[in-house]
């Protein structure tokens, strides 16, 4: 049974990845999934944020920690409202908490009121991620159209992200980071808008508090998604180092924001000249109709190779060229992961089923940090290199069993 009731995105409409045919609600979404993450600059420089405001770094660590632990809970409690009160109220409503909640984390000082600001800004910091999921989902039946799809969607959140490390490096120094965290949340307005006025009101039928945890139970109790939940931990927290864990080691060899920027522009730089031509052999691989298991565990171990080399750069062209080679890496896992995680979630949970998947994704931030952080303390930049490229060949060991799951899974019905 279909989960959104307006026209514009049932799938008989939708049912190619080429982007001419995509509905007016999925375009809404690759904007303004660009535009929150190119304007994002509140989670990459909140580290400079804090330290400006003269904390300890135990504080500072807890202040980061608390806006982990709020993103992990808004995947799922995203994912869970896109099932319950559809795609575009979900969008509306957090985008518009985003806009109140990221000032304040900008303009407090009081360490309770930072801890309170810094988890709400985490909770709605990534919401659109498992409602764009579930869209993708609910509109495309064809899995090489879902590929083509959220290929298109990773790119744009990659350059986006890439965007905000170059522009937030350079905007920095004259413009100071508490108004970088307002542009965010000017730019989690205007999504607000584009969602309010392109976007489908869906009515979503109201499940029973028995069916409702008859679906939180099988959830809970999927082993398939389990693994991927594991595997995903690992590849995503290699990824999560470009963000976390390389300014750590950048700052550890006197290097400052600025050097910084230039490495986000070199991820963007590889973003952009990479992303077209790994989108189109996605497609063609997700056209063959085999799981994406090995393309996982790939791409889980070339994201521990580069970041792990991170460990072994000391100047910005070195730390430059690690951020470049990791794109690869970043393209493709997370196209498939979308694969597996459509394989595996029932139609009626696909909120639920990518806001879990998206905790993977708050947990990373939060691991790669501690882990760099442990790693320097303990034996220096060589083993942050060896601890992550572990992390990558661990996710790649856990993608074998998952893949004997779906293969001796039954397919699931085409949604009608």
């Amino acid at each position: 049974m279909s989960t959104t009731a307006a026209p514009v995105d049932r799938p008989d409409q939708a049912g190619t990845g080429t982007t001419r045919r995509w509905p007016a609600a999925i375009w809404t979404l690759m904007a303004g999934t660009f535009l929150v993450r190119g304007l994002g600059f509140t989670y990459p420089f909140l580290p400079y944020h804090l330290n400006d405001l003269h904390l300890s770094t135990r504080t500072v660590s807890t202040v980061l920690a608390v806006f982990g632990a709020g993103w992990l809970l808004g995947s799922v409690m995203c994912g869970w409202l896109a099932d319950r009160i559809g795609h575009r109220a979900t969008l509306i409503t957090t985008m518009l908490l985003a806009a109140v909640a990221l000032p304040l984390l900008a303009q407090v000082q009081a360490l309770p009121a930072l801890l309170a600001a810094a988890f709400t800004g985490g909770i709605v910091y990534d919401a659109a991620r498992p409602v764009f999921t579930a869209a993708i989902a609910d509109t495309f039946p064809d899995d090489g159209a879902r590929a083509a799809v959220n290929a298109w969607r990773h790119f744009a959140v990659n350059v986006g992200a890439a965007v905000a490390g170059t522009a937030g490096g350079m905007l920095a120094a004259p413009l100071g980071i508490p108004a970088l965290i307002r542009v965010n949340a000017a730019a989690c307005l205007l999504f607000a808008l584009l969602a309010w006025r392109y976007l489908p009101a869906t009515n979503r039928p109201r499940p029973s508090s028995g069916s409702r945890a008859g679906v939180y139970r099988a959830a809970l109790g999927d082993r398939g998604l389990w693994l991927l939940l594991l595997a995903s931990l690992c590849a995503l927290t290699c990824i999560a180092s470009l963000f976390s864990s390389l300014p750590m080691l950048m700052a550890e060899d006197g290097l400052a924001a600025a050097d910084y920027g230039w490495t986000q522009t070199a991820n963007a730089g590889a973003v952009l000249l990479l992303s077209p031509l790994l989108n189109r052999w996605l497609n063609r691989q997700a056209k063959g109709g085999r799981p994406m298991t090995g393309l996982f565990a790939a791409s889980s171990i070339l994201l521990g190779m580069s970041m792990g080399a991170a460990g072994f750069a000391s100047t910005t062209l070195g730390y430059a060229a690690t951020a470049a080679l990791a794109v690869p890496g970043e393209v493709v896992v997370f196209v498939a992961a979308s694969d597996l995680l459509n394989r595996l979630s029932p139609p009626t949970a696909r909120g639920l089923y990518a806001g879990i998947w998206g905790t993977t994704l708050a947990g990373a931030v939060i691991i790669a940090p501690a882990l760099a952080g442990w790693a320097i303390t303990h034996g220096g930049d060589r083993l942050a290199a060896a601890t992550t490229f572990t992390v990558g060949l661990v996710g790649a060991a856990l993608v074998w069993p998952l893949a004997t799951l779906i293969r001796r899974a039954r397919p699931q019905p085409t949604l009608p």
